[in-house]
């Protein structure tokens, strides 16, 4: 808001989280003073424009390892009965089945997803951001994560959910033998046609716990690397490649820690789910049939897509910020 510092925790307050959606204090009076403090900043806003842009362009370049994991994630099958055999034979199979653009197929899905899904992402993070640093413009430690967290679960509930369940039903309806959906529009009325509104938000706990977290370490790591490299100057500007490198190296962080809850939020979402009782059963079937190996399938093409695609992210991000800064001051 234009009447709290970019600080936001300059009131010496370290000790709790501070959540965006607090009242102003009393007392305070600027030429925002009208409008309810739960609105997002004008920094908060090139977040959310920047982060749409980039969301965009991101998701058009890494489409592909996607689709690969979540076809990996899809294949219940175990030994010679396995439809895949691995990362280039699903490569192949799904070419010389469907063509090159067969790789390509429930994209339109995540491009209509991840501009609101960055925006949400980004957004959130720099009004979460704004409110928690402290005197010397740095977040702690404990804070950077929870910030992320936040961030994480905002994108969960309004971008994600609908759009990865949209996503993975479109990838799970090319592996059956008559595919029903013609394109995004006609599969998702099909999807709320049989099962609802409530079809396109299957999964959300998983999502919420896999986004949660998958924002809070790469949040955490990107940020406490830039600090590390800026040695207490805030004002020092951190290279994109090197800003690429620190994004590669978070996504890498959150992959292994968490690519079991991306498992079983992909079955949940798949056309099978209604095998499943809840989020908890789920974990419990694939553990009962295929193994404690079942919940890192997929792991491979992940880490290749996920280290590409947060590296381009945060270099994208910090770029048009970048640009809106000098054309959009913030104060």
């Amino acid at each position: 808001m234009a009447g709290r510092s970019e600080g936001g925790g300059g009131d010496g307050r370290r000790g709790a989280f501070v959540s965006p959606f607090v009242n102003r204090p009393p007392g305070v009076v600027d030429s925002m003073a009208a409008v309810p403090s739960f609105l997002p900043s004008r920094k908060s806003l090139k977040g959310i424009v920047a982060g749409g842009i980039t969301g965009g362009i991101e998701i058009c370049i890494t489409f592909p390892t996607e689709y690969v994991k979540t076809q990996l994630q899809l294949d219940e099958k175990k030994g010679a009965t396995k439809r895949y055999k691995g990362i280039v034979d699903c490569v192949k199979v799904t070419v010389r089945e469907h063509g090159i653009r067969g790789l390509y197929r429930g994209l339109s899905v995540l491009v209509y997803g991840s501009i609101p899904k960055s925006a949400v992402r980004f957004g959130s993070f720099e009004e979460f951001k704004k409110r928690n640093v402290g005197p010397d413009g740095n977040l702690s430690a404990q804070r950077k994560f929870l910030c992320g967290l936040g961030a994480g679960v905002c994108e969960a509930i309004l971008a994600v959910t609908p759009m990865e369940t949209v996503k993975v039903k479109f990838i799970h309806d090319q592996t059956s033998p008559n595919p029903k959906f013609k394109g995004f529009f006609h599969g998702v009325r099909e999807i709320v046609r049989q099962q609802g509104l409530r079809g396109t938000y299957q999964g959300l706990t998983a999502t919420m716990m896999k986004q949660g977290s998958n924002q809070a370490i790469r949040f955490f790591v990107v940020e406490s690397l830039k600090e590390l490299y800026r040695g207490g100057d805030n004002a020092k500007p951190v290279p994109k490649l090197l800003t690429g490198l620190f994004g590669a190296i978070a996504g890498a962080a959150s992959v292994f820690g968490n690519t079991p809850l991306d498992v079983v939020k992909t079955r949940m979402q798949g056309l099978d789910a209604h095998k499943y009782k809840n989020t908890l059963d789920c974990a419990v079937q694939i553990f009962k049939h295929e193994g404690p190996r079942a919940f890192y399938k997929g792991t491979v093409p992940r880490l290749s897509r996920v280290c590409l695609d947060v590296g381009i992210t945060f270099m994208i991000y910090d770029s048009f910020m970048e640009f809106f800064n000098k054309v959009w001051p913030t104060n």
